[in-house]
């Protein structure tokens, strides 16, 4: 029999009931308090009653960040629903496919999104559709937002909701051949966020600029973690002006930031961080994929007395798996450090069974956060779920004092000749070029060797770099079998909204 548990929505009634005249999200010129948050996620509630959405329900959402977005989200949570957050850099192919698979009862969408009248054309037309952005709406099946928002609220109980009940999918790939929506239950999302309010100390008086899409897991978690503490979100839409944004965390003196690798890249190589009054930032966090130690340091030097948070973690785990604790950061550089409050991680051989300190296998978790499964996708849960351990894909070992390094992901690694080579590697010594801004390493067919390694370079503003000047770096630090065979520049790499990149593009 399921159990009731500290859902989201009941951890945010704690922080509304605590701090109901607080600031909960800064929406460009809109500042929502926690009250007037809770108002219209119980009002929104209410409408979904009225459409008898409930336990077990699935619902699309195609919005980008905004104080709706929230209201939405814990609204379905609230409503006994399951949030399927669409990510709003797709087509409206995608997200037909998306909208099929889960098979969603009500489309939640923004009216002013390019992609709107081509996903009116595709999904089935008798979808329900509640769309931001319209006064008004002809047809039987059609509501606008702010009819929904002005709903009355009907009884509802948090505390009530299940900690194994279904409460999201997010697809992390796949659309119109294989989509693979990842299974999170109440426990999953609510167990994770109290484990990341844990190691990063998160207070009622913390607030943070966030720039990543809620519809994945990394800001999904920035959301939960800060409306959990009580703590203030101030929505910046992306990193395309870092000026912007920098300006923003001055201006209402955060005391968090969060990104990704290519956001700290554009904060280092894009702006002048001195030049602004970040005094009041406290903590920052990083994951997403390795970030280069150039750049960690270069970072650190330039904020001392801010907390550096390196992260690791998989959709799958609901996020988070492990974090770097900040007084280890150079002690330990290139680790993803320790796992998070309770979760187990082993490092294991192809016979399942764990491996020595220093030996490199697949990283496997275990614990609370860990997803329920792949939605309508027995065969693939089973090869990545196996005895309730999670099994990353991602190749890595554990040093003498238990801390954590990732060699690479299993499908990343570059098999040249005999060799099993790490991209990361190559890439970390190419980063300590002056001249370079980022760089990725893949391998491609090769008739000789299998793979042969590929480097695609982004070069910083203004520099004279040269592909022979990286090979004499890379014939100085590397080994033979590790030196690119392929150089190229690029203005920019091709990477997902949430910041990875996507190197089978590169290939």
């Amino acid at each position: 029999m399921a159990v009731a548990c500290a859902s989201l929505p009941a951890l945010l009634l704690r922080s509304v009931e605590e701090r109901p005249d607080a600031v909960a999200i800064v929406d460009g010129n809109r500042r929502v308090s926690y009250a007037a948050l809770w108002g219209q996620v119980s009002a929104v509630a209410g409408f979904l009653a009225e459409l008898e959405i409930g336990k077990g329900d699935r619902v699309a959402l195609f919005l980008e960040n905004s104080a709706d977005y929230v209201a939405a989200y814990y609204a379905i949570l609230l409503s006994g629903g399951v949030v399927v957050a669409l990510n709003t850099a797709t087509k409206a192919r995608d997200i037909d496919a998306w909208v099929r698979h889960s098979d969603a009862r009500l489309l939640i969408a923004d009216a002013n999104h390019p992609e709107y009248a081509a996903i009116l054309e595709r999904v089935d037309a008798a979808l329900p559709i509640v769309a931001l952005g319209l006064n008004a709406v002809s047809d039987r099946n059609r509501y606008t937002w702010s009819q929904a928002a002005a709903t009355p609220p009907a009884p509802q109980h948090p505390g009530d909701l299940p900690e194994e009940g279904l409460a999201a999918i997010i697809y992390t790939s796949g659309t119109t051949g294989n989509p693979k929506g990842v299974t999170l239950t109440h426990g999953n999302l609510s167990s994770n966020t109290l484990s990341i309010l844990r190691y990063l100390e998160l207070r009622p008086d913390d607030s943070i600029v966030n720039v990543l899409p809620f519809f994945y897991s990394y800001g999904n978690s920035i959301l939960h973690t800060h409306l959990a503490a009580g703590g203030r979100i101030v929505l910046e839409k992306s990193m395309l002006y870092p000026a912007q944004v920098l300006n923003r965390m001055a201006e209402e003196r955060v005391t968090g930031f969060s990104g990704v690798p290519s956001t700290y890249s554009i904060l280092l190589n894009r702006v002048n961080l001195a030049q602004y009054d970040l005094s009041s930032l406290r903590y920052m966090t990083q994951a997403g994929g390795p970030m280069a130690p150039a750049d960690v340091q270069r970072l650190t030097s330039l904020l001392p007395n801010v907390r550096f948070f390196v992260m690791y973690g998989q959709t799958e785990a609901s996020a988070r798996l492990a974090y770097l604790p900040p007084e280890k950061l150079f002690e330990k550089l290139g680790s993803i450090g320790i796992a998070i409050p309770g979760v187990r991680i082993e490092i294991r051989g192809p016979d399942d069974q764990e491996l020595a300190p220093n030996v490199a296998g697949e990283l496997c978790a275990h614990g609370r956060n860990i997803m329920h499964g792949y939605w309508k996708d027995p065969e693939t849960t089973r090869k990545v779920l196996r005895d309730a351990w999670l099994h990353t894909g991602d190749v890595a070992y554990r040093d003498d004092d238990g801390y954590l390094y990732i060699v690479g992901r299993a499908t990343d690694m570059i098999k040249s000749g005999a060799h099993r080579i790490s991209p990361k590697e190559i890439e970390e010594v190419v980063l300590e070029l002056d001249g370079v801004a980022e760089t990725v390493a893949v391998g491609v067919p090769d008739p000789m060797l299998g793979q042969a390694i590929k480097l695609i370079v982004v070069p910083k503003p203004g520099s004279a770099l040269d592909s022979r000047a990286i090979q004499r770096h890379c014939r100085d630090n590397l080994a033979n079998y590790k030196i690119p065979k392929l150089i190229e520049f690029s203005e920019s790499l091709p990477r997902t909204p949430s910041g990875k990149v996507q190197r089978f593009k590169l290939q």
